[in-house]
């Protein structure tokens, strides 16, 4: 099997399920880590040897059985939180067995607990782990009078309600801290959200006219440049150049005038979406300014171009505005031009323009190309 085949089979291939199993590999390691330091110890005869191996092989043992929940627990049902709850639950278990074998170093093994907080506060909620936290000092306060009460000559009460006593201290404040820092990171999730929303939004504001929902002219500045140096680093096509139109609708200042300006608007509306049905893939259509638009249509020649928006016209022409169509059909004129070699395509715009200048001076509602 390749590895990347036994990766899959091990840690899945969901991103959310590979990062439980991240935490589950840095919570296991911290787990042999701590047992491999207590083997050391009992190799110096501070503790049973004998007892330090029976905690390893439980760790290893709940190790495994967690591996195994967090691996197939969406196929057992088992959420994120349940699951952070059973290691908990384990973690706070293995606390208590070390602490029964740990002799004069069980002290230094109460702050596994507090380890174990602050692992799941990664998967449970402020309050939910506050519930944990509780539950695990009343576990160890349990295993403590326990001790005392069976052995209070090497358990002593005073010391170990002492020991307790800073030992809750000391969880709970850690709880508490982690449970704010669980909120403050859930604050700054959801304003990140809302900063890439507002992003997103500014974004699309800069680039696209409001009311027509086509490119704004700031956005086809940039369109136009990047055609210029699409064509300087030979991606467009050889044997076609660049192709720009300027369409300017038909008398809009006296519908405005006649109708208002929300009819305005309506017309406006209505030709960009009948103009973008007959766009190809790679054309561009901008609002350029007011009741004139720029389109670009990029790697084609002026009899292909002029037949795209001859279409245009015609979808146009059928528009229907309520007040407008009814005394005037809309329509618009049109300056066409390909692009002359390596050209600056403002020069080709402007030829453009003085194209649309002659289609109107001849009576409009036509395409004049130069």
């Amino acid at each position: 099997m390749s590895p990347a085949g036994l990766s899959r089979l091990l840690f899945g291939a969901d991103p959310k399920l590979r990062r439980m199993l991240s935490y589950w590999g840095a919570t296991a390691t911290l787990y042999s880590a701590f047992i491999v330091m207590l083997l050391n110890v009992g190799n110096r005869h501070l503790i049973e040897r004998q007892a330090v191996l029976g905690l390893a092989v439980y760790g290893a043992c709940g190790m495994a059985a967690t591996y195994l929940l967090v691996r197939f627990g969406s196929r057992l049902g088992l959420t994120p939180t349940v699951l952070a709850a059973l290691q908990g639950v384990f973690g706070i278990s293995c606390n208590m067995y070390a602490y029964s074998i740990a002799g004069p170093l069980r002290g230094a093994t109460l702050m596994g607990l507090m380890v174990v907080v602050v692992f799941c506060t990664f998967a449970l909620r402020p309050r939910q782990t506050l519930v944990l936290a509780a539950a695990g000092l009343a576990c160890m306060g349990l295993t403590m009078w326990w001790h005392q009460a069976r052995d209070p000559v090497h358990y002593p009460p005073a010391v170990e309600a002492v020991t307790f006593a800073i030992m809750a201290a000391c969880s709970l404040t850690v709880t508490l801290l982690t449970g704010e820092m669980t909120k403050l990171r859930a604050r700054l999730k959801a304003q990140k959200e809302e900063l890439m929303k507002a992003v997103e939004t500014i974004r699309t504001l800069a680039t696209i006219d409001e009311l027509t929902a086509l490119a704004n002219r700031r956005h086809m500045n940039e369109v136009l440049a990047q055609e210029e140096r699409r064509h300087v680093h030979g991606a467009g096509a050889p044997d076609r150049a660049s192709c720009i139109a300027l369409l300017d609708i038909d008398f809009f200042k006296q519908i405005n005038d006649r109708h208002g300006h929300a009819a305005g608007d309506e017309v406006l509306r209505g030709f960009a979406a009948a103009a973008r049905t007959e766009l190809r893939a790679n054309d561009v259509l901008a609002r350029w300014g007011g009741e004139e638009f720029l389109l670009l249509l990029p790697d084609t020649g002026e009899a292909a171009a002029k037949s795209v928006v001859e279409r245009i016209s015609a979808r146009v022409g059928r528009l229907l505005v309520d007040g407008v169509t009814e005394e005037r059909g809309i329509s618009f004129s049109a300056g066409l031009t390909a692009r002359r070699g390596a050209e600056a395509l403002a020069d080709t715009v402007n030829r453009a323009d003085k194209a649309l200048y002659q289609a109107k001076s001849s009576g409009r509602d036509r395409v004049v190309v130069a």
